[in-house]
């Protein structure tokens, strides 16, 4: 490790042009380039970002609202563009002052300063939904570093851990009811569908039932008429700490069943959209897409959970006598279990910046911790810069569908970068690189990036 950390230190001497834009001698004209090509994609990547914020809100746009989606979309464009080209000077700009590339000033100090004045263009409503986007893959990426390096290993359904964690953590804020007042955000939403209106908070003042209910007799199961009350009893049964109308039974039952049907009507509903061109050639094998047992996962992971965490906390309060917010944690550790139906590390990282986010929003707001001045535009500017170094030195660590991103706006230059000065650093960079190309079969049958403007 002390030998790797002496060749972070040590200096490269190579030209930005073998290393950035070996097509073209001019830097201007490599930055133009890809100014040229990030337009493009950036109008077709925010426009379907827009259009389906439109969308989601369910309502016919007015022209105020198709007004602000056109700016929308070319304010956002301007950020990626200025981001990408940005990049391109500043990696020039930095070879340029100091003479030689650093491991640092390979891709992270100038994604870093680049990111840092794009985000300045973007709406201010938007930079914290980027940032948390950039750390979620970020985060990923920051791992399999580690993970290669030793210094962390991973274990098997790790993603699950994080996950349940993190919504129960969301769980307990909603049982307090500080999504009320305090931390505002529709994530609260997204977990009100799940869990249901019943168990948001605040709560009322916890008071203890003594009353005893009267010994029930001993049931004959061949009885009909015993059977019937058996199942009145299961269904209509609560404690009057319990904040549902049903039988804490058919609450369970319900509440498992509704997320269930919902997260298998939206895995079909996703799999129809995606292959909406074979759906109009007509070539669409519906007995595949539609009566697939993987349509089920979904549907599993969230019924299943909601039906345990409701178990439980109707069981604590029964076993209690009272209701309480805290029943949120050991009921929403408990339900985590059905998660592994649909280990997603993508909905993990995610879930857990976002709670990350709250917990500080709801510590500032308490006078616990400390407002931190642009912390958002610092924090997406950190995780972009490492997400370029783990692109262009270390692109294994890197999400696939990223680094198809970053191809895509790239104009196909990323995977034509020469890193193969940087192999000193014992990355194996340059080999990473083909890797990479082989396993997401990248076309390198032209010489040249799109809009190369050769000099």
């Amino acid at each position: 490790m002390a030998a790797q950390s002496k060749l972070m230190e040590a200096a490269i001497n190579c030209s930005c042009r073998d290393y950035l834009h070996p097509w073209t001698s001019s830097c201007v004209n490599a930055a133009a380039g890809i100014l040229l090509t990030t337009f493009p994609s950036g109008i077709r990547t925010y426009s379907m970002v827009y259009l389906f914020a439109l969308i989601v809100r369910m309502r016919i746009p007015t022209l105020l609202d198709i007004k602000r989606t056109i700016e929308g979309i070319f304010k956002s464009t301007a950020f990626l563009v200025t981001n990408s080209y940005g990049f391109n000077l500043c990696v020039c700009i930095f070879r340029l002052i100091l003479g030689r590339f650093y491991f640092s000033t390979v891709a992270f100090w100038p994604t870093f300063v680049a990111s840092l004045i794009a985000l300045f263009i973007e709406r201010p409503e938007r930079r914290t939904p980027l940032a948390l986007y950039v750390a979620n893959v970020g985060t990923e990426s920051l791992w399999k570093m580690m993970e290669a390096r030793g210094i962390v290993r991973s274990i098997p359904n790790g993603q699950v851990l994080v996950l349940g964690l993190s919504i129960t953590a969301l769980l307990y804020m909603y049982r307090l009811g500080v999504h009320q007042s305090k931390v505002k955000d529709v994530t609260f939403k997204a977990l009100q569908v799940l869990i249901g209106k019943e168990e948001q908070g605040p709560l009322k003042e916890p008071q203890v039932t003594t009353t005893q209910s009267p010994r029930q007799q001993s049931l004959n199961i061949f009885s009909i008429s015993k059977c019937v009350q058996l199942y009145e009893q299961f269904r209509t049964a609560k404690h009057p700490s319990c904040p549902h109308r049903l039988g804490c039974g058919s609450y369970a039952l319900l509440g498992g069943l509704k997320p269930f049907l919902g997260g298998v009507g939206v895995q079909v509903g996703l799999k129809l959209l995606m292959n909406i061109p074979s759906m109009i050639k007509m070539k669409l094998d519906w007995r595949k897409q539609i009566f697939n047992k993987g349509n089920l996962k979904l549907g599993l992971a969230l019924g299943s959970f909601s039906l345990v965490y409701k178990m439980i906390s109707c069981a604590l309060r029964h076993m209690c006598g009272y209701d309480s917010a805290i029943f949120a944690i050991p009921a929403g550790l408990l339900g985590s279990i059905g998660l592994l139906q649909f280990p997603n590390i993508t909905i993990a990282m995610y879930v857990m910046w976002k709670t990350l986010q709250l917990l500080y929003n709801w510590g500032h707001e308490e006078g616990v911790l400390p407002k931190v001045p642009y912390f958002n535009m610092i924090l997406y500017a950190v995780c972009t810069a490492l997400l370029f170094h783990c692109a262009i030195l270390e692109p294994n660590s890197l999400r696939s569908s990223y680094y198809r991103f970053l191809m895509d706006i790239s104009g196909n230059r990323l995977c034509r970068f020469d890193v193969s000065p940087f192999d000193a650093y014992g990355l194996g960079s340059q080999g990473q690189v083909h890797d990479v190309i082989k396993r997401l079969k990248i076309d390198m049958s032209q010489k040249l990036p799109q809009i190369p403007l050769v000099v």
